[in-house]
């Protein structure tokens, strides 16, 4: 039970537990905060913790948050917790025990020492905490855009309410002067952004200030450089081919940067480039050196850190280095790839849980934060695939953020978690014909694009990956040796795969579907519009449903 699972399998475990179905759950500290699983016993393995930044010994309110769990309401009258001394002291305890019985012998026992630079903790650690009043909570209230739109779209005056806010609460006078100063330079961020109008007299309402009447209705700026995004997606051309993918970068740039998917594209980025290396026969340390430069993929970070720097000039308070080019949901949308593949590609299963909150973070900020003047068609198409994709991995985040405007859902998703009901299986994917008609076109376009850079390699990797789809897996139908004589039969007659709009357009990929098994066919365009040769693949809808993403095999 950690934070990097994904959270119906988290739900799951507290099902199982409550049901007093499990004798032991291996956690993190997650399992002291706000779940109700009933233990007993605590067996802390250290008294120790890598904070981001350091490794610490706990603190008193984190050892009494994960403590406090032993004893199981209405059930015990006691809990136990237990603490596990250090590697080292339990291995001088075991050495010193061999020779029990000979205290000469036990004199000449080596003893181990910590590790150098190991946080080390005693018996008289694990007292000092259990005697210790837990450290005082701390106010960390914030201001963000979110916070100031929610407060000018009421039918009152946003600034006695805003003072209210900002002076009536925990903070420190110190503080909360930062706070008013901070909700000023956002206010006039969005102002200079076209996200808020001031008025020359205020409204029947008593506003100054008012929401620009053409956003969309659910528009939020939930993220701290959304008002940034707002400005760069002016400087972008809508007539470029991939503008829509440009649209889906400047979003992505402005999202908080999850390190782990960020370090593990990285690192297979470089593992990529170092067998390329040392084929072309370049020499150790120049490789070391080319390495150094080689990072995850920045799609628009030129033009990005360019346009942030000059929008700084008129926004100096904003971080140097706020700004974080990536590129996760544009890889996934361009190479045609599930949720499955791209934890599988970058051997993420450990961080489930953080590749879906910043899916959904993604997701929600395409919802709320482009404009209407910025949205095309194939947009909403590509938004419509994130949300599903977010949807059959695990739609609880979603759902949580949607039910907001739903009270009766608000309810009905409490009355679930109260149930212990076992989650529910999300609604088939086939039946969502948008999104799932994206993730065939990509799937499909993934192949032209690996044909025309004769990548034998990428081909039977996503053969492989469709066949280990199925339950029991498949066989490979397309062998490497049959992708390359084909392969080789088209260049002989046709100098190249076109990979422009064209070649992605509708008009050369046709879905039969009907039955539980749907015929693809996909037209490779020739540069003499020949189109005389086709991709054919077969979708298996059940297992797709079963799924919940696509089950294509060439």
């Amino acid at each position: 039970h950690h934070a990097g699972m994904l959270p119906r399998y988290r739900r799951l475990v507290e099902q199982l537990a409550q049901s007093g179905l499990l004798v032991v759950i291996c956690g993190t500290d997650t399992l002291g905060v706000g779940i109700n699983v009933p233990i007993r016993t605590v067996l802390f393995t250290g008294l120790a913790k890598f904070d981001g930044t350091r490794q610490r010994i706990l603190r008193s309110r984190e050892f009494l948050q994960i403590a406090g769990r032993a004893g199981r309401a209405g059930f015990d009258t006691v809990g136990y917790v237990v603490v596990q001394a250090p590697e080292h002291v339990i291995d001088n305890a075991k050495a010193l025990a061999k020779f029990a019985d000979n205290p000469q012998k036990q004199k000449s026992v080596r003893r181990k020492k910590p590790p150098e630079g190991e946080v080390v903790w005693s018996e008289e650690t694990f007292e000092k905490l259990v005697a210790k009043p837990p450290e005082q909570l701390v106010s960390r209230m914030k201001v963000d855009n979110a916070m100031l739109i929610n407060v000018v779209s009421r039918e009152e005056d946003a600034f006695p309410v805003m003072r209210r806010l900002v002076q009536d609460n925990h903070e420190s006078l110190p503080n909360q002067r930062k706070l008013t100063r901070r909700a000023l330079r956002l206010t006039r961020s969005l102002v200079d952004s076209g996200v808020l109008t001031r008025l020359d007299e205020v409204d029947e309402f008593g506003r100054r200030y008012v929401l620009t009447v053409d956003l969309p209705v659910d528009f939020a700026l939930n993220q701290p450089l959304s008002h940034f995004a707002l400005a760069a997606f002016d400087v972008l051309d809508p007539e470029a081919e991939e503008y829509t993918l440009d649209i889906v970068s400047v979003v992505e740039a402005v999202l908080e940067a999850p390190r782990q998917i960020l370090s593990q594209q990285q690192y297979v980025a470089r593992g990529i480039a170092v067998n390329e290396m040392k084929a072309d026969g370049i020499e150790y340390e120049e490789r070391m050196a080319l390495l150094d430069e080689i990072t995850w993929p920045m799609p628009l970070r030129e033009l990005l850190e360019a346009t942030y720097a000059i929008y700084r000039e008129s926004h100096p308070w904003l971080p140097e280095d706020a700004l974080s080019p990536k590129s996760v949901v544009r890889e996934m949308y361009e190479q045609g790839m599930s949720f499955t593949d791209f934890v599988s590609r970058y051997q993420l299963a450990r961080s489930e849980g953080l590749v879906l909150r910043y899916l959904t973070d993604a997701y929600r900020t395409l919802r709320q934060t482009v404009p209407d003047q910025h949205r095309t068609p194939e947009l909403e198409d590509l938004s419509d695939w994130l949300g599903e994709t977010v949807r059959q991995t695990d739609s609880s985040l979603l759902d949580e953020w949607e039910s907001l405007t739903d009270p009766e859902a608000v309810q009905r998703r409490a009355d679930e978690l109260a149930s212990n009901s076992l989650p529910t299986n999300p609604r088939p994917i086939s039946k969502q014909e948008r999104p799932f008609t994206v993730m065939i076109r990509n799937a499909m376009f993934r192949r032209v694009e690996l044909i025309a850079h004769d990548d034998l390699d990428g081909l039977m990797a996503i053969e492989r990956a469709a066949a280990d789809r199925t339950d029991p897996p498949g066989e490979v139908v397309m062998t490497r040796s049959a992708w390359d004589a084909a392969i080789e039969e088209y260049f002989a007659e046709h100098d190249d795969v076109l990979l422009d709009g064209d070649a992605r357009g509708p008009s050369l990929l046709r879905v039969d579907r009907t039955g539980r098994s749907w015929p693809v066919v996909q037209t490779l365009h020739d540069p003499e519009g020949h189109h005389d040769w086709i991709i054919e693949a077969l979708i298996d809808v059940d297992a797709s449903d079963e799924l919940g993403e696509l089950v294509l095999v060439t």
